[in-house]
């Protein structure tokens, strides 16, 4: 019979939702221990700094908000822990931070790992404890099962903290094995769908072939009657980048009702229709059409390429300009979670209580990106994770301080 270890609480999942539900947790008073199927911690926190770690955004409040989508559970999290919060706390572990031309906040090492390694040198000095190697597999009764190098193992704590991650990036440890073990435990999942991600464009052979990796700067996308101003990337397959990122639900869902989503690229976002005509009415002379369309309208070569790729280059200047205001794109999927930079889906707001724990596991709490919860790239991901590994250890705090008193 496997031994039962006891424990004050347990969090399982060292992302950035579970070490934030962890500081807290320790800062209450309570002996911590986290728990990781990983090698090492924050694998998805490390690989997300490698462009330049985005913590937050300074844009006011209210639009920050709304970046969540109307009536999102992950908007009220921000109560708790909101923007000027993240940017004190990661200064607060001696990460001097900066403010982009964009109103994204950044560390101003532009990684994640030296913010990692203070924060683990402050969990250790609060008593937190951390293993890895150790995988999650189910409940057994009131205790947590789970594999370790050393075999199975049983752990029961006076609350608990799910901190799972979604199924985006498995390589970096969330897959989503967790689904299965808590719908049979009585928790509805919503399925897990890839977000932030790239789409499918059947682009001919020379664009495929000589203009994947390209950027595509300063356009507009529009889907429906939303656009997003920004930058994408040519691929193999299609697109991606932020603009398509922001796009990510409406296209999904386009998508999944219609087999497509229609799609309207602006290829200079930055100039009007009428502009562009007064550029292109002047003389071609000897030029190429491409390099006619770099001078006069300062379409690089990957948006010429993608301007003919749809068809003739349609004559005179103010068709012309509709066109390169207005190329019509047909995305018919979107990669899989294995590229997606985060995932749709998860535990539903229905299956938790404000506090985010479990209605059908009292004492069990959730956080992060295993939850219901969508958002664009910009700051907005990692700020709600972290905002939900606070609710979730608040409401623990709560929990324990009733369940003493009691």
């Amino acid at each position: 019979m496997t031994e039962t270890e006891s424990c004050d609480v347990v969090i399982v999942g060292a992302g950035p939702a579970g070490l934030m539900a962890a500081e807290t947790l320790a800062n209450g008073g309570r002996r911590v221990v986290v728990l990781d199927r990983m090698p090492s911690v924050g694998r998805k926190f490390l690989m997300a700094g490698r462009g330049g770690l985005n913590l937050t955004h300074s844009e006011p409040v209210e639009r920050f908000v709304g970046r969540y989508g109307a009536g999102s559970v992950a908007a009220g999290w921000l109560d708790a822990f909101g923007p000027a919060q993240t940017t004190a706390w990661a200064e607060g572990l001696g990460q001097e931070t900066f403010m982009g031309s964009s109103g994204r906040v950044f560390p101003k090492a532009m990684k994640a790992s030296p913010l990692l390694r203070a924060w683990l040198g402050r969990l250790g000095e609060l008593g937190v404890e951390v293993r890895t190697r150790w995988t999650w597999t189910g409940f057994d009764g009131d205790a947590l099962a789970f594999e370790t190098p050393e075999g199975a193992r049983m752990v029961a704590a006076k609350a608990v903290v799910l901190a799972l991650g979604g199924a985006s990036w498995p390589r970096l440890g969330s897959d989503g094995a967790w689904v299965p073990v808590l719908e049979g435990a009585g928790v509805e999942v919503a399925p897990l769908m890839p977000s932030n991600v790239g789409v499918d464009v059947a682009w001919s052979d020379i664009v495929r072939e000589r203009f994947a990796g390209s950027p595509l700067k300063g356009i507009g996308l529009t889907l429906g009657e939303r656009t997003v101003r920004g930058e994408a990337m040519v691929t193999r397959y299609g697109l991606e980048g932020g603009a398509v990122y922001a796009l990510s639900p409406d296209i999904r869902a386009a998508i999944e009702t219609d087999g497509a989503a229609d799609l309207v690229l602006d290829l200079r976002a930055d100039m009007s229709v009428e502009q562009l005509a007064e550029r292109l009415s002047r003389p071609r002379g000897k030029d190429s059409v491409s390099n006619w369309l770099r001078k006069a309208a300062g379409l690089s070569p990957a948006a010429a390429a993608i301007l003919r790729d749809i068809g003739p280059v349609p004559p005179g200047a103010q068709k012309l300009a509709l066109r390169i205001k207005g190329v019509r794109l047909k995305a018919t999927g979107v990669q899989g979670l294995e590229r997606a930079i985060s995932t749709a889906g998860g535990v539903t707001a229905g299956s938790v209580d404000d506090r985010l724990m479990l209605a059908a596991r009292p004492g069990v709490f959730t956080a992060g990106e295993m939850l219901d919860w969508d958002a664009p790239t910009g700051g907005y991901l990692l700020q709600a994770s972290f905002a939900s590994g606070v609710v979730a250890a608040k409401g623990a705090l709560a929990w324990l301080e009733a369940s003493t008193s009691d």
